[in-house]
């Protein structure tokens, strides 16, 4: 496999898994139908995309990805969608996040480039 290919394929995992929560946030603690049957389709289909990265990607690195491109895309959803605040200390903190994966992306030995 590519590693664009790869790093596509986490791309797939996070926009889903980013579809799955919001959906969560829209099935209103699993009292709407489907809703519930997005964010449980979202869900397999990113933690399947997310395996299949494994193979080439290590794990921490992976995850590292996954979770902070999430964060900051779930919370740019929250802004626009649910009109949910982000205050000073949360937007340093996701600039932070941003900061984190870029350092792993460019200068860790650990994936390859």
């Amino acid at each position: 496999m590519s590693p664009a290919f790869v790093y596509g394929l986490l791309f797939v995992a996070i926009v889903l898994e980013v579809i799955g929560t919001t959906a969560l946030q829209m099935s209103q603690q699993f009292t709407r139908f489907w809703p519930t049957v997005l964010l449980v389709g979202c869900y397999a289909g990113a933690f399947y995309c997310l395996s299949v990265t494994l193979r080439v990607i290590p794990v921490g690195i992976a995850y590292a990805i996954w979770s902070a491109l999430g964060i900051v895309l779930i919370s740019a959803v929250g802004l626009v969608l649910f009109r949910q605040k982000l205050d000073f200390a949360a937007i340093l903190g996701l600039g932070l996040i941003i900061a984190g994966v870029l350092v792993v992306n460019l200068f860790s030995k650990s994936i390859s480039h």
